[in-house]
Order: structure tokens, then sequence, then C-alpha cells
């Protein structure tokens, strides 16, 4: 009996480490959606990889690439966090946007772990979606 209940929560871990994962990436996407709705350059840059600001140096000319490339990620109407999947290895997390125009979108948001656990954004591809915006 014990070892059915030490199996049992062994099994269960990797769920739990999923979870703890998929929560703490969704709360650095967050955190960043919520420096760029208050144009804070120096914390959106903070949860950019190593690899996105070793490209943009500056968090300004950052803030700035994305305010024009990303106008649904830079200033969403509605923000729903969909499913963590894995592409390559790499977890991506889905979020569903409604832009600035009422246009409605799919970030898939590449995260990269870094060597103290933490989280990272390491790229952010925008995919138009078909649903209707409100």
């Amino acid at each position: 009996m014990r070892l059915v209940l030490a199996l049992l929560l062994l099994l269960s871990l990797p769920a739990y480490a999923e979870t703890k994962d998929e929560a703490a990436i969704q709360d650095v996407i967050s955190q960043q959606l919520d420096a760029f709705r208050h144009d804070d350059a120096e914390a959106a840059f903070t949860f950019a990889s190593p690899g996105i600001q070793a490209i943009f140096v500056a968090p300004g000319f950052f803030l700035g690439m994305v305010a024009h490339a990303y106008p649904p990620v830079y200033r969403p109407q509605q923000v729903a966090f969909g499913a963590l999947v894995s592409e390559g290895g790499v977890p991506v997390q889905k979020v569903e946007l409604i832009g600035p125009d009422g246009s409605a979108w799919t970030a898939l948001y590449s995260m990269e772990k870094q060597p103290d656990g933490t989280w990272k954004i390491a790229a952010c591809r925008l995919v138009e979606s078909h649903a209707v915006g409100s």
C-alpha cells in the first residue's frame, strides 16, 4: 500500500512542476504586458531573454519596436491565456489578444528558463485569429 502511495506521489510531481512553470510563465508575460501598458521600457525589457536584450541593447529601442511591430501586444484591449505547449522542446505559451483596433490575434510566446530558474520571453510571434473581437 505504501509503495502504491509513493508511486502515485511520484507520478503527480511532473504535473505539479508543469503547473508551477505555467503559472510562472503566465506571470512573466502578464508583468511585461502591464509594463507595456504603462510605457515602462525598463520593466518590460527585464522580462526579455538575454538574447533579445543583446539584439535591442536599450530598453527604449525594445519598447519602440514592440509599439511599432506588435500593437496587439503593446496595447491589448483583452488578454486571455491559452494552452502552454511544447514546440521542439521549447515551451510556448499561447495568449489570445484583442488588439487596439478590435482585431483578434494569438501571440505565441517562446519561453526560456534561465540558470537561476526564472523564465524570460525569448520570442513572440503573432498570428491573426479568426475569433471575433469585442
